[in-house]
């Protein structure tokens, strides 16, 4: 294990460390996942040349590499242990072009989604995958995991932004998949298969994005109280199936919107939307001017299932809406330690996801504040962590990754497999699909150094 420092070190000078402080800060992540033991080193790439390097040396020796970027990842997927190095490209943060006219971006895999995204506004430009970490998470973390957000159920993941890609495979060879134009299928589409791939099949150095025009025009954003969630996730699904197509539509259960008032102080949900009140709250926002019976449309479905609603044209107004749903994780890290999870339903089954939700949280007794991205059916179940009940949260969200499952839903939409899920993959997959991922993983990592323990429970 020695050999694997000396050799890094040997190459890559200054950008290899075994600070301890810094060995011990990549052992976790936003998921509160620790890893057992400490990674061997951290490299601290700033070029894809060492990136080449460090997975040259380390597929030699048979020494495990963890790529990571910012570290905000929820399923502890890049999270670094006993025995292995810490590949950290963060340092990697350059916008390398913007070019208008092919409406395409080509970024370094450490450059920040919203650092991005404002370099594109000068040219009326915009990147839309905007995951709730959007300002402290990287564009390569979003590839790995292919992150979604509030905006996705309109404007698609991260893998719909993606054409291109440069990619170090484990054994130090750079590749090229993909292409700068709008239309390409030469050949299988690597592309896709890497983005969404943990770190598991190569190290993304390089990607060329998709970019969209600014969206222009008003923007109409509704917001509404119901009595109980069960009713705010039947309007929810009743706006998808009348393709009403908003930008954003998100939802919280009365524990979210307890835990918000008292985070932000009930005078600010309050002036957002006035005194009413009540245990499920929705958030439907369209853009670009939407049609007037477009938004009469979506008020009607949602006051039909109880809804009591405030439409705003006002884009202070707007924000002040969004402000709610935005608050709803902070709220909960301010008043302990809480497990975020992500799961996904049809858009159909959102209600009975809320009603499952509440079955586990009642028979395990742990609460399960949840959030939805309500127009795609993602929902993010939030495990509160109270003393002595460590057992019980495990226990109740495997029980509720179960219970997607059954509805036809998945163990994750956008956070990734990772460690926390591993267990449950071949639930979904089957064994033969399973089987054939991992020979998958085989082609491009046949010595099984690419982020090792993540996603697969056996090599």
């Amino acid at each position: 294990m020695q050999d694997i420092v000396a050799r890094l070190t040997a190459e890559l000078g200054e950008a290899v460390t075994v600070d301890p402080e810094r060995l011990t800060a990549v052992r976790t992540d936003k998921s509160g996942w620790l890893s057992p033991g400490a990674p061997l080193a951290v490299v601290e790439a700033t070029s894809a040349w060492q990136v080449q390097a460090t997975l040259r040396i380390a597929n030699e020796l048979g020494v495990g590499v963890v790529p990571r970027g910012a570290g905000t990842g929820l399923a502890a997927g890049a999270t670094g242990g006993d025995g292995v190095v810490v590949l950290c490209l963060d340092r990697m943060d350059r916008i390398l072009e913007i070019d208008p006219a092919d409406g395409i971006a080509v970024v370094e895999p450490g450059v920040i989604n919203a650092d991005l995204d404002a370099a594109l506004e000068p040219y009326g430009l915009w990147y839309a995958p905007d995951p709730a970490s959007k300002a402290i998470s990287t564009i390569g973390g979003n590839i790995a995991t292919n992150a979604g957000g509030l905006l996705c159920a309109k404007y698609g993941v991260t893998r719909e932004a993606v054409l291109a890609l440069k990619v170090v495979l484990a054994d130090g060879r750079l590749i090229s998949v993909g292409h700068r134009t709008v239309k390409g299928v030469t050949g299988y589409d690597l592309t896709a298969l890497f983005v969404g791939s943990e770190g598991t099949l190569g190290v993304v150095v390089e990607a060329t994005v998709r970019v969209l025009p600014r969206p222009v025009g008003d923007v109409v954003t509704i917001g509404a109280f119901f009595p109980a969630v069960r009713q705010a996730a039947q309007a929810a699904s009743a706006i998808v199936g009348a393709q009403l197509r908003p930008a954003v539509m998100e939802l919280l259960d009365g524990q979210s919107l307890d835990a918000v008032r008292a985070y932000l102080g009930a005078a600010v949900i309050r002036d957002a939307m006035g005194p009413a009140a009540g245990d499920g709250f929705l958030l439907v926002q369209f853009d670009q001017s939407p049609a007037p019976e477009t938004v009469l449309r979506a008020v009607e479905l949602i006051e039909a299932d109880g809804g009591q609603t405030r439409v705003s044209t006002d884009a202070a107004t707007g924000e002040q809406l969004l402000a709610i749903r935005r608050a709803m994780h902070p709220a909960l890290e301010a008043s302990g330690e809480v497990l975020i999870e992500d799961l996904s339903v049809p858009r159909s089954r959102l209600a009975d996801a809320f009603d499952a939700i509440a079955e586990v949280s009642a028979r395990h007794g742990v609460r399960i504040p949840t959030a939805a991205h309500a127009g795609d059916g993602n929902l993010h179940p939030n495990f509160v962590l109270e003393n002595g009940m460590e057992q019980k949260i495990w226990d109740a969200a495997d029980d509720l990754f179960r219970a997607a499952l059954d509805l036809g839903g998945t163990l994750t939409g956008e956070h990734g497999v990772g460690v926390l899920k591993r267990h449950h993959l071949v639930d979904e997959l089957g064994a033969d699909v399973y089987r054939l991922q991992q020979q998958l993983k085989a082609v491009f990592d046949p010595q099984g150094i690419l982020n090792p323990g993540k996603v697969f429970t056996t090599s």
